[in-house]
């Protein structure tokens, strides 16, 4: 296993068995598991459940600075839990999966294999029928989307913040981007990165994409990474998006990669967007950020028209994308008064 993705590094995790799970693509992964974290107690009535499934990249601790005693999502009032998705590191993954199903044979992941996962281990570990809330960022947010469509019943709130029900044909590019960049080290054979890979030019060119698109021209402009500590843009891009990257596994990111490629919530629907959006029964909020380049705000508009009980409700920030990693003190109040409203609803 990569040391990366280990207790050491992102807190204790624990592990529900899935056995062998029947993947949307026609696979079985053999031995899989879904990892999680918990904050709070589950209270007798089992109906304080939130789920917060994590982004890109991400873990089930990236979620954790969201939680906290006076905080909307407070864990003396709610039982958060913070799946992994397949490829994240921790829950199944090229990673951490034995051979012949790892790195390269790893095989094609689907946004509704996470969500199949977790609705197993809500209802079959956690006895949960119905959870209070679902919310998430980025790739998390698509995972919200798709659990609204599917379970429809087990989830009466909902909020989405930089994501959308179909991943845009723009960020769909940009992340064909990425993923070339990632694949073109010569150290790329056969589909897969070894163990004995060295990946850093891999990662440094991944994470240069990332320093395009995942902030705004006005953060750049206006020299806002100095607000963060850093000296220069270039001081920036070493020491914060380059040292966030450089300890992952690559073969994780490209498996992560192609699922929120083709995250689509109209695969329920017949490929009506529309419609798909219509079967979502929850309060459900849509939150934007301005400038982000991945999921626009005009993106976030269409498919709240959509959603019978949706709200609207864009974030200002100069931050792009990554507004929801809360850089900013104003940036983490609007994220939170969000959550508030949702979980009020």
């Amino acid at each position: 296993m990569n040391a990366y993705y280990t207790d050491e590094v992102h807190g204790k995790h624990e592990y529900y068995d899935l056995g062998g799970f029947p993947l949307r693509s026609g696979y079985t992964l053999p031995e899989a598991g879904i990892a999680y974290k918990t904050h709070g107690t589950l209270n007798a009535a089992k109906d304080n459940a939130v789920l917060f499934p994590h982004m890109y990249s991400g873990t089930s601790a990236s979620m954790e600075i969201f939680i906290g005693e006076g905080r909307p999502l407070d864990p003396s009032k709610y039982f958060i839990i913070l799946p992994g998705q397949f490829g994240g590191g921790f829950s199944s993954s090229p990673s951490n999966t034995p051979a012949p199903y790892d790195r390269g044979q790893f095989p094609p992941l689907a946004i509704a294999d996470d969500v199949i996962a977790q609705h197993r281990l809500v209802t079959e570990h956690f006895g949960i029928s119905t959870l209070h809330a679902v919310l998430g960022w980025s790739m998390g947010a698509q995972q919200t989307y798709e659990w609204a469509v599917r379970f429809p019943e087990m989830v009466p709130r909902g909020a989405v913040f930089a994501g959308n029900g179909r991943t845009p044909v723009h960020n769909q590019v940009f992340i064909d981007l990425h993923t070339e960049l990632l694949t073109s080290d010569p150290e790329f054979k056969d589909g897969f990165y070894s163990d004995s890979a060295d990946l850093r030019l891999a990662l440094k060119r991944h994470a240069v994409a990332f320093s395009l698109m995942g902030f705004s021209a006005a953060f750049y402009r206006d020299e806002l990474w100095r607000s963060l500590g850093f000296v220069s843009s270039n001081d920036f891009r070493q020491g914060f998006l380059r040292g966030y990257f450089a300890p992952m596994d690559p073969n994780n990111l490209l498996a992560q990669a192609s699922k929120w490629r083709a995250g689509d919530i109209s695969d329920h629907t017949g490929g009506d967007v529309a419609a798909a959006l219509g079967r979502i029964t929850a309060q459900f909020f849509v939150a934007s950020f301005s400038e982000d380049l991945f999921f626009p705000p005009e993106d976030h508009d269409a498919d709240c028209a959509h959603i019978p009980n949706g709200h609207r409700r864009p974030i200002e920030t100069p931050m792009g994308h990554f507004g929801m990693f809360c850089l900013r003190e104003e940036d983490q109040a609007a994220v939170d008064a969000v959550i508030a409203e949702m979980l009020d609803a």
